[in-house]
């Protein structure tokens, strides 16, 4: 396998930014998503110069900015009374549902699920996101859907 160069910083940037920030609007509300944004690519700048290649940079670009929409999500729940019980809202917040299912998965099959489920992503990328090989990711979301299973039947 040939590794792939990682490209400069700011073309990373250009070529991802519209979708993170797609994304993370999907999740967050108004200027959370912003937030969270910038955090973002804050932490990938970060850890930019220690990437091996360039491989999967979109995935693991939208892990962060994940991670970055959960932590905001928690903080907000955490801090604010004026939130609902998500019981309570009439309609589920994006992604939402997903969550609530995997929530008692262990950590890699949640991801894996949520990655596969809930984003779409390929199980190479999922791979690259996790740090595995695609064939673990692969056997993470399906451990992660039958547990799901197997959960709804009892």
């Amino acid at each position: 396998m040939e590794a792939v160069s990682v490209p400069p910083f700011e073309r990373f940037y250009e070529e991802n930014r519209g979708v993170v920030l797609g994304h993370l609007r999907r999740l967050l509300p108004g200027d959370a998503a912003e937030d969270a944004f910038q955090e973002t690519f804050l932490r990938a700048l970060r850890a930019y110069p220690t990437l091996e290649h360039g491989r999967h940079l979109r995935a693991w670009v939208l892990t962060i900015a994940r991670n970055v929409a959960f932590d905001a999500f928690r903080r907000q729940r955490a801090s604010s009374a004026e939130i609902p019980d998500l019981e309570s809202v009439d309609e589920p917040l994006p992604y939402e549902e997903l969550r609530r299912l995997t929530a008692d998965l262990p950590e890699k099959e949640r991801a894996a699920v949520f990655l596969r489920y809930g984003y779409g992503l390929s199980y190479e990328d999922i791979g690259a996101a996790l740090g595995s090989s695609t064939e673990a990711a692969r056997q993470a979301a399906s451990s992660g859907v039958r547990r799901l299973r197997r959960k709804e039947l009892s």
